[in-house]
């Protein structure tokens, strides 16, 4: 996917908090590997897929058994973002450079990938955590057997 003839300068602390805001959506895919990147596309369908079983959960409730599978996917999609940027936002500068930034042109924002990498790590483990106890959750719920009040109701 990398070309490495390709002269465009790339800021690290840009790609970090793309990761950050606008992962889920493929934005830093896009920065740093142009608009014909399959993996910023990739990461489109299952965000749509987990936006729309949140919408179904909240217009539905929470007894939505098709919302139960779409919302992990979103869960998903933002904890691997989340993980992205703090690879970035961690790579170190001679690195970087390598990769994205050949001769030195882009300005450095230390403080910034820093602030950025502790809010994806924030960020990526409540999303994680809470994606996990989720799907625990609903899938004991779907194998635990009903109640005996349940059951007798009409």
């Amino acid at each position: 996917m990398h070309d490495p003839k390709a002269t465009r300068a790339r800021s690290k602390t840009a790609a970090t908090w793309l990761a950050f805001l606008g992962g889920a959506f493929g934005l830093h895919r896009f920065y740093l590997h142009g608009p014909r990147d399959a993996w910023g596309w990739l990461l489109i369908p299952p965000t749509l897929i987990g936006l729309w079983g949140v919408q179904r959960m909240r217009a539905l409730g929470q007894d939505d058994v098709l919302a139960w599978f779409l919302v992990p996917w979103l869960g998903l999609t933002l904890a691997i973002t989340m993980l992205q940027a703090i690879v970035y936002g961690l790579t170190p500068r001679e690195r970087w450079e390598a990769r994205h930034d050949p001769q030195g042109r882009t300005r450095q924002w230390p403080w910034l990938d820093v602030i950025g990498v502790v809010g994806a790590l924030a960020v990526g483990a409540i999303v994680l955590i809470s994606t996990i106890a989720f799907v625990a959750q609903r899938t004991f719920e779907s194998l635990a057997p009903q109640s005996k009040s349940q059951r007798l109701a009409p």
